[in-house]
């Protein structure tokens, strides 16, 4: 009877050390795929960037819309306040516990809000 839960309890010590162990080890490694021939390459077509704009002698800096986890609660807040249409609510900071949304109006205005631990309001 002691025997048999030494038995036991080494299997699972054994069994739970193998799950510490990385996922690919042990096994045999996957073959790496063969490279496509060259006939089978399409070239991709390269777009050249956009002309830079200018205000003032300053060049203005376009930054691309990336939704954050409080996109749709400025959304909604920007609604409040009469704005509404576009790409909806793009974060313009890093991903934190405080952000800052920037959202283009149909009227040509810019609704900004800060959100502070999914806390959101408006900032003008």
């Amino acid at each position: 009877m002691k025997r048999d839960a030494v038995v036991l309890l080494c299997s699972c010590l054994a069994l739970g050390a193998c799950s510490l162990l990385p996922a690919g080890w042990g096994g045999p490694a996957a073959p790496a795929p063969a490279p496509a021939p060259l006939a089978a390459r399409v070239p991709v077509a390269r777009q050249a960037p956009p002309a830079p704009l200018f205000s003032g002698g300053v060049e203005i800096e376009k930054v691309p819309f990336r939704p954050g986890v409080s996109s749709a609660t400025v959304e909604k807040l920007a609604k409040l306040q009469g704005c509404g249409g576009g790409a909806g609510a793009g974060l313009m900071s890093e991903p934190g516990p405080v952000e800052v949304y920037r959202m283009a109006c149909d009227n040509g205005k810019v609704f900004l809000a800060r959100c502070e631990l999914r806390q959101c309001r408006a900032m003008r």
